[in-house]
């Protein structure tokens, strides 16, 4: 069941990121679609919450009011996402697709193709890629990253420091830097990320994937879950063939 909410006190992206956060926290809510634009809130429960709950978490958040429209509650029905797979997830398909073609023709070199050369460049091309979706609107990932990765939602600043984390992992791949260090430490982020996926899609929460950054409207779903531990079990091989 969906309710819609007016809030009080928002002003700008990181009050809406503030309040989202704090909202998702509730185990009932399961989507929460939070905007300055009136209805200021779209809350999908489980259950019903009260509104003293609801203001309850958000005053955690800052200095903002909660209060229901009066509107009645609006029933929505989940259809068709099945056939729409393909159109929602076309531009990370996409984007897995050129790095792979681009990462392939890199990995022949003397007429023979070297498979860990292929997952070298590959996981090159992949940090690079994605923190350049993410540059695109720093501010905006940083928003949408702080409502599900653990250690953003306590520290917001971690979510504008990230993109910065993978272009470094992304040239290091490329340059051939220090390839133990770059896989370990891979493993170690991409592990840890993938916790917060993996907590945010067993609750059912359906809020925006961060991983194209802000430019794209990807939702959070198992995909993202392979993504990460994709890169965390190609690390760990790189890592093996290195020890």
């Amino acid at each position: 069941m969906t309710h819609l909410y007016q809030i009080d006190g928002m002003s700008c992206k990181s009050c809406i990121a503030k309040v989202k956060s704090e909202l998702l926290k509730l185990g009932e809510i399961t989507e929460a679609e939070i905007q300055l634009a009136y209805p200021q809130a779209k809350l999908t429960m489980s259950s019903h919450i009260s509104v003293s709950t609801l203001q309850n978490a958000i005053a955690r958040a800052g200095d903002y009011r909660i209060t229901e429209t009066g509107g009645m509650p609006v029933h929505e029905t989940v259809g068709g996402q099945s056939n729409n797979w393909l159109k929602t997830y076309k531009p990370l398909l996409l984007v897995f697709a050129f790095i792979i073609m681009v990462a392939t023709l890199a990995s022949f070199r003397d007429g023979k193709f070297h498979t860990m050369h292929l997952m070298h460049y590959f996981m090159g091309g992949f940090f690079i890629t994605f923190s350049f979706f993410k540059f695109l609107d720093l501010k905006g990932f940083a928003d949408s990253y702080s409502s599900y990765d653990l250690l953003a939602t306590k520290w917001y600043s971690y979510g504008m420091i990230y993109p910065f984390l993978e272009l470094g992992l992304g040239l290091a791949y490329i340059s051939n830097w220090e390839p133990l260090v770059t896989s370990v430490v891979t493993v170690a982020l991409m592990g840890f990320s993938s916790i917060g996926v993996i907590k945010a899609v067993m609750n059912k929460r359906k809020i925006r994937c961060a991983c194209l950054g802000a430019v794209f409207n990807l939702p959070m779903s198992t995909v993202t879950i392979v993504e990460d531990l994709l890169m965390v079990a190609m690390g760990i091989i790189m890592i093996a063939g290195l020890v």
